[in-house]
């Protein structure tokens, strides 16, 4: 599997609004795109070790840590709350312009955490499409795009995709015989150095790369329509709850 998601540095050479429209093209036809760099080396190293903080324990009571939802993945909720790299991150000016073109004015950051993978041959978290709202009260596929970040170094275990996958059917979890007809072509692996950002539509056909031979710490934002009735199972865990920030970090927010 290779990572051919390729941006000709002359298109970041030129606006702003010029590379967003090829990203946002990019990403219309292949259902993921690879971002340039969207932080300094410096504010990177912040954030992680920001992230690195919540991992020490378990959260409890009111001990802020991670959460275990899963075997092998160490959850962090409200990412926000823990630097400022992670609210500039969200609303960096090149992301808007490309997630404006893709998703239209009426979408919002509906949800921002992060985890860490831990080292497994396991297949764990299969291929799959991201469920989220009620198909039943929709004939279309309403439009989600999640920002992915890298915040270690990707070799194993990487992000992968299927190459022009999303907007097929609705998101739902996919059997490995039902992707056997795709070639090694048609299948993104995202790997990266710490800072590899990523924006896909989540209706794609997707994975947990394996083996995981090292852990793998991301983010992964969320946006879309808020309007869009969700499907029960996420209204009954309360999952896309108003987003919980550091006043500290409001500054740059207008």
């Amino acid at each position: 599997m290779k990572n051919s998601i390729d941006i000709s540095n002359s298109a970041f050479k030129s606006s702003e609004t010029q590379a967003a429209e090829v990203l946002a093209a990019k990403l219309d036809t292949d259902g993921i795109v690879m971002l340039p760099n969207l932080v300094s080396p410096e504010t990177l190293k912040q954030m992680q070790r920001a992230f690195d903080t919540r991992l020490r324990r378990v959260r409890w009571n009111n001990f802020e840590g991670y959460q275990r939802t899963e075997q092998f993945r160490h959850m962090v909720e409200d990412v926000l709350l823990l630097d400022q790299g992670f609210v500039d991150v969200g609303i960096h000016p090149l992301l808007k312009k490309v997630l404006d073109s893709y998703l239209g004015s009426e979408y919002a950051l509906t949800e921002a955490k992060g985890w860490k993978s831990l080292p497994t041959k396991r297949d764990f978290h299969g291929w799959h499409g991201d469920a989220w709202y009620e198909q039943s009260q929709t004939s279309n596929i309403p439009r989600e795009v999640k920002l992915a970040m890298y915040l270690t170094d990707v070799r194993s275990g990487a992000f992968n995709f299927i190459r022009g996958s999303h907007r097929q059917q609705h998101p739902r979890p996919v059997r490995n015989n039902e992707v056997e007809r795709f070639t090694d072509e048609d299948v993104v692996e995202m790997t990266g150095s710490a800072g590899t950002a990523f924006l896909f539509d989540t209706s794609g056909v997707h994975r947990q790369g394996v083996p995981m031979l090292e852990e793998r710490k991301a983010i992964f934002y969320n946006y879309h329509d808020p309007k869009v009735p969700l499907q029960q199972e996420d209204i009954t865990y309360y999952r896309y709850h108003p987003l919980l920030l550091n006043a500290a970090f409001l500054g740059n927010l207008d």
